[in-house]
């Protein structure tokens, strides 16, 4: 027993010698972090303890203070390899949570300059990321290259096109102002007999002409409308080079013939298959709803007034959306004071068809 406390007390005044020799700061920092840890072991006892980020934190900020050769001498509940790393994530979430905050990285692109970029792209499937840069610069927008890439990349757009090849939409509308398109329909009189009515309207403009009401739709009279046609068109009849119609009998060779002179070219729609002439048949379904549904029609007299009645009100007042409002002879005004004007209203066809105008 003697042997055993005589080497206990020389252990201990060596280790307080030690001590003594030691700087203040670090030997407190040693101090608090044995504390600490005795801390954990009691709070996790009796099953193995597992340190959270709170109990890390002190253990990786106070290990930093110990000198490097001392740090392998003290007894932690984990190795100073371990520590040093937590030291590392934590270094590495403070940096992240400041680049959240924004208050560091690139900038983002502003929503203007995003919106224009598409649009540039969507007006002009052809052009890359390289023309939509310089048009942009042209503009005094002032954006790299390579946000642009980035930005048509995010948008699912091919920033190198190969996007050349226009939808059937766009061929359609560029080719729009050299295409009529044609078809009759028919009309109930009241005396149980059907008159038929032969209609042509321009893809471009969307004008409708009605060039004639027949009982009796023959080759001959066909042909003595597409005369007719030629005539109304005068010097627009060069630009027009194609003319849609179905396959109908009342349509001979010599209706051909005659658009065939002044070089306007048929083009025939498969069977069944209205969508063909979809412009034509959406103007006859308005027709139909809007005039002939509504209305008892006496003779064939009373049926071309109020088809020229409604042609006219179409061509010259009626909005239509491929227009974006205006009609295919008027366009849309420029804006008004509604306080300095009042809206009269005029009607046609006997109350059927109304029509609003300004007035002072």
């Amino acid at each position: 027993m003697c042997l055993r406390f005589a080497f206990l007390l020389i252990t201990r005044l060596v280790a307080g010698l030690r001590l003594s020799r030691r700087e203040e700061v670090w030997k407190n920092a040693e101090i608090l972090i044995l504390r600490h840890q005795l801390t954990v072991l009691k709070r996790h006892q009796p099953c193995r303890p597992k340190l959270t980020w709170a109990d890390r934190a002190p253990l990786a900020t106070l290990l930093s203070v110990i000198p490097k050769a001392r740090r392998q001498g003290l007894r932690l509940l984990v190795t100073p390899d371990t520590i040093l790393r937590w030291h590392r994530d934590i270094v590495r979430r403070r940096w992240a949570a400041r680049s959240m905050r924004g208050k560091t990285g690139r900038p983002a692109t502003r929503r203007n300059i995003r919106a224009l970029v598409l649009r540039l792209a969507r007006e002009n499937p052809e052009w890359g990321y390289r023309r939509i840069h310089g048009e942009m610069a042209g503009l005094g927008v002032k954006v790299a290259p390579s946000t642009v890439w980035e930005i048509l990349k995010t948008a699912g757009i091919n920033p190198a096109p190969r996007r050349t090849v226009p939808t059937w939409s766009q061929f359609l509308r560029s080719q729009a102002d050299a295409i009529l398109a044609c078809d009759f329909f028919t009309a109930d009189l009241l005396d149980g007999t059907h008159a038929y009515v032969l209609a042509v309207i321009e893809h471009a403009s969307r004008r409708i002409r009605i060039l004639g009401v027949t009982l009796h739709p023959t080759g001959e009279w066909t042909a003595q409308q597409a005369r007719d046609l030629l005539m109304d068109l005068d010097e627009q009849a060069h630009r027009v080079k194609f003319i849609i119609r179905d396959r109908g009998s009342n349509f001979t060779a010599a209706f051909d013939a005659v658009l065939a002179d002044a070089g306007i070219r048929t083009v025939l729609c498969n069977l069944r298959t209205p969508r063909m002439n979809a412009i034509t048949e959406r103007w006859i379904g308005g027709c139909r709803r809007e005039l002939l549904n509504r209305t008892l029609i006496w003779n064939q007299a009373h049926l071309r007034h109020i088809l020229r009645q409604y042609e006219t009100h179409h061509n010259q007042h009626r909005p239509h959306r491929s227009l974006y409002g205006a009609a295919p002879l008027k366009p849309l005004p420029k804006p008004v004071n509604l306080d300095q004007y009042r809206i009269r209203r005029r009607a046609y066809v006997g109350g059927l068809i109304n029509e609003y105008r300004l007035v002072a």
